[in-house]
């Protein structure tokens, strides 16, 4: 099943690929997928750094959507443990198990039985890569972010109403 995933999203590249070299506009793109043509443009398009001239999408962490998925995946099922594994000395002070479980406590709280993820968003911010994600809720959705550092640990890990 992962495999056909990725094969599509693969698909769903060369697809937006292809409608950008016929000329058509992130709006059109966005309105295809629908979603808004800066959400279109975050996750598919290979924007340049204005001072070095060089792809930005370079600095972004590879695989950072699927890592943010099996992190809130995690979070999800309330293995607070397992969701600490990436995070970094920071994190790891600041945001211990039992905390965690709280702020997850107190999102269950208000907006009910999580039912299933949005597509990540994949951005380059800074030195950082953050992904956001939609989460969905029985009576609601939060909007996950999730920030990585170049190596690949948890830099920051936001939940707030969406």
């Amino acid at each position: 099943m992962h495999r056909q995933v990725l094969e599509a999203q693969e698909s769903l590249r060369a697809a937006v690929d292809r409608a950008r070299a016929e000329g058509r506009t992130w709006q059109e793109i966005g309105d295809v997928l629908g979603t808004t043509r800066q959400a279109a443009f975050q996750r598919f398009g290979r924007p340049v750094d204005p001072r070095t001239g060089e792809p930005m999408a370079a600095r972004i962490l590879p695989g950072a959507g699927d890592k943010a998925l099996d992190l809130l995946t995690h979070l999800a099922a309330a293995r607070f443990d397992r969701v600490r594994e990436d995070f970094d000395a920071t994190m790891l002070r600041e945001l211990d198990t039992r905390a965690l479980a709280s702020v997850w406590a107190v999102v269950v709280g208000n907006v009910g039985t999580f039912e299933r993820f949005g597509d990540p968003v994949v951005h380059a911010a800074g030195e950082f890569t953050v992904v956001d994600v939609l989460m969905h809720f029985e009576a609601g959705q939060s909007t996950a972010q999730v920030s990585f550092r170049r190596e690949g640990t948890v830099a920051g890990l936001f939940l707030r109403p969406a």
